[in-house]
């Protein structure tokens, strides 16, 4: 039965490669191919520890298991040096070759020293997401979305960020109220949006396509419907939809005039004026 679920998977068009998205042919980000390896090589590390424990476990039990003819209390020993010396060597090894590709990856992953070729802001709220294109003077703004179980369209109904193929696409991200985390599966990274804090990251998005997003993060009793999507597409479709959002008045920026980080030091301020 697993086998045949394991196969199945890969009938999906969003699981071509296991659980993962996409395929080795055809990565959605530059850092997807990344990520994917160093999750499977911790898994094949894991895996490969795991045999080892779990074949030296089963090889004692059979080769030392009590006879029932055998009376004599084996040989006690109260220490083993070379054994004991292993045991701590071994797992310090262990740990330090996954703390180096850990680390490697994760630099590269979180570097932004690149030069973008656009500036997407991304602000989270309950429940939505504004989105601001800084470079184009323009943004979009979503609305909490109704009925997520009752209609499958809801999905396309909610705020698409786009994003133009092949382009280095850096994402800063705010939120407006409490602590939201922008994931999108596809992209195999999520990065929280926390209030008072920017954090940024940068992609290049290689795959055209539509892909969901969501808020990994429990941000209230809406949380499930705070959904959003992404669309990869060229560069003349996305500069089309830039002049459609000009066309329909959404010049400037959404801010964080609003969040509640603000009211909190507007409150604390009128606390001190009062005293």
């Amino acid at each position: 039965m697993a086998v045949v679920v394991v196969a199945l998977t890969g009938c999906s068009a969003e699981a071509q490669r296991g659980w993962m998205p996409g395929n080795s042919q055809a990565e959605i980000t530059d850092q997807t191919g990344r990520i994917t390896n160093l999750w499977v090589g911790a898994w094949i590390a894991a895996l490969i520890v795991g045999v080892i424990t779990w074949g030296l476990i089963l090889w004692c039990v059979a080769v030392y298991r009590k006879r029932k003819d055998d009376d004599v209390l084996p040989v006690q020993l109260r220490y083993h040096v070379p054994l004991e010396i292993m045991y701590v060597i071994l797992p310090i090894i262990m740990v330090g070759v996954l703390f180096f590709y850990t680390a490697r990856d994760m630099t590269a992953i979180n570097d932004t020293s690149a030069e973008p070729d656009l500036t997407v802001q991304v602000i989270g709220k309950q429940w939505s997401w504004d989105v601001n294109y800084l470079d184009d003077d323009v943004y979009d703004t979503g609305q909490h979305a109704q009925g997520v179980g009752d209609s499958s369209g809801v999905l396309a109904e909610q705020v698409t960020i786009w994003l133009p193929v092949d382009k280095r696409v850096e994402f800063v991200l705010n939120s407006r109220d409490v602590i939201h985390s922008f994931w999108v599966p596809s992209f195999l990274f999520k990065l929280d949006m926390i209030p008072g804090k920017t954090n940024t990251f940068q992609i290049t998005p290689q795959e055209e396509g539509t892909y969901l997003g969501k808020c990994a993060e429990l941000c209230g009793e809406e949380h499930s419907s705070m959904l959003f999507n992404v669309k990869v597409v060229s560069e003349a479709e996305y500069e089309a939809h830039m002049q459609d959002l000009r066309d329909a008045g959404q010049t400037g920026e959404l801010g964080l005039d609003y969040s509640r980080l603000q009211d909190v030091q507007d409150s604390q301020a009128q606390q001190e004026g009062g005293n």
